[in-house]
């Protein structure tokens, strides 16, 4: 057993805080959807969703990939679900609704229609589609939450949004989220200190043509986190400890994409890679073969699980605590095949869950 499975099969200490991350691919093609496969109790995915959750066991849970609706009936009915399964009692759910599907009342795409997919905010085929959420046992401070999605592209410094191919009409509406960036307090339970969760999910940097809009973006979507903490922005930067949790849609080492940004995340002196592993990502790529066999990343770091005859298992998804906090354990819930908790894995998502145990500060 490994050091990451030992840890994960203990019960945590009164003093430990388990933060994680899960693009859980819990959207539909249409609003209310995802309520109604929650509620019927009859859909195999959910059920996978709700058993991955209950064994791990995250006391702090940023879920990206859930649908979104106003008055968070999805996400509380979930909730509920996870807690009947033995799961943690998530007391205290946070959502915004996401630039996902936010109609931009432009042809952003520029394919001369409007009211696309892609003339939404960010992708998206309804308001709400693939949004982000926090799960906590912890209290969650909304009010003091700060939500900086309306931030347009073209105002960050030293963005690449020149040469993605936008026009004019829409550098002046383009936001840089594609769904979203958050910076959401949540109250610890001594001295009545607080961590900051600074949640987002980027763009894929595929999907467009030669001009790589996406890619252009991608990269932005994670230099933010930089240019926030370095105080470059209309923002006050967020006091420690925080941790940077979500999807970057990008691996550092392999695949397509602008890597400079993560790369510089994941090196910055202010923050912990802790570098989480799994059992499972190099078990399934040796399997798998295809593009994995030329991966030039450690398998073992893979959060995803796309197929091998496209863009094989890359590590996109991260936890990342501020450099003032003790980390005592991380990993990636992906268990080798035939372990316990492989199956409900592989039936919930093509990512798998990443989680970083810290001391308490």
């Amino acid at each position: 057993m490994t050091l990451a499975a030992a840890l994960l099969a203990l019960p945590l200490s009164a003093e430990t805080l388990r933060i994680a991350t899960w693009n859980a691919d819990l959207s539909r093609e249409g609003p209310g959807l995802l309520l109604r496969d929650i509620r019927a109790g009859k859909d195999a995915q959910v059920a996978a969703v709700v058993a991955v959750i209950a064994r791990t066991h995250p006391d702090i849970l940023v879920l990206t990939g859930i649908d979104y609706d106003h008055d968070l009936r999805a996400l509380s009915e979930l909730a509920a679900l996870v807690a009947a399964a033995g799961g943690p009692d998530y007391a205290h759910l946070y959502a915004r609704r996401p630039n996902s599907g936010m109609a931009s009342g432009i042809d952003l795409d520029g394919d001369g229609r409007l009211g696309g997919p892609g003339d939404a905010q960010g992708f998206g085929m309804f308001s709400g589609q693939g949004g982000m959420a926090i799960l906590s046992r912890l209290p969650v401070d909304g009010d003091a939450a700060r939500d900086f999605s309306a931030f347009l592209w073209r105002d960050l410094p030293q963005a690449l949004i020149d040469g993605a191919g936008l026009s004019p009409d829409a550098v002046e509406v383009q936001r840089l989220s594609s769904v979203g960036h958050w910076a959401v307090p949540v109250e610890l339970p001594e001295d009545g200190r607080r961590l900051t969760i600074l949640a987002f999910h980027a763009t894929p940097p595929v999907f467009d043509g030669p001009e790589d809009r996406n890619g252009h973006r991608n990269h932005d979507e994670t230099a933010f986190w930089t240019r926030l903490l370095d105080g470059d922005l209309p923002f006050a930067a967020p006091k420690a400890p925080f941790v940077i949790a979500g999807d970057a849609n990008l691996d550092p080492t392999d695949g397509d994409g602008r890597a400079a940004a993560l790369s510089a995340l994941l090196a910055d002196g202010r923050l912990r890679d802790p570098a989480p592993k799994s059992a499972g990502g190099p078990e399934a790529s040796a399997r798998q073969g295809g593009v994995n066999a030329a991966q030039q990343g450690d398998p073992a770091l893979d959060t995803a699980d796309w197929p091998e005859d496209g863009p094989g298992n890359r590590r996109v998804d991260y936890v990342l605590p501020s450099a003032d906090l003790t980390l005592t354990g991380a990993g990636v819930f992906w268990p080798a095949e035939g372990q316990d908790g492989a199956a409900e894995a592989t039936a919930a998502s093509r990512h798998r869950m990443v989680w970083v145990d810290i001391d308490l500060p």
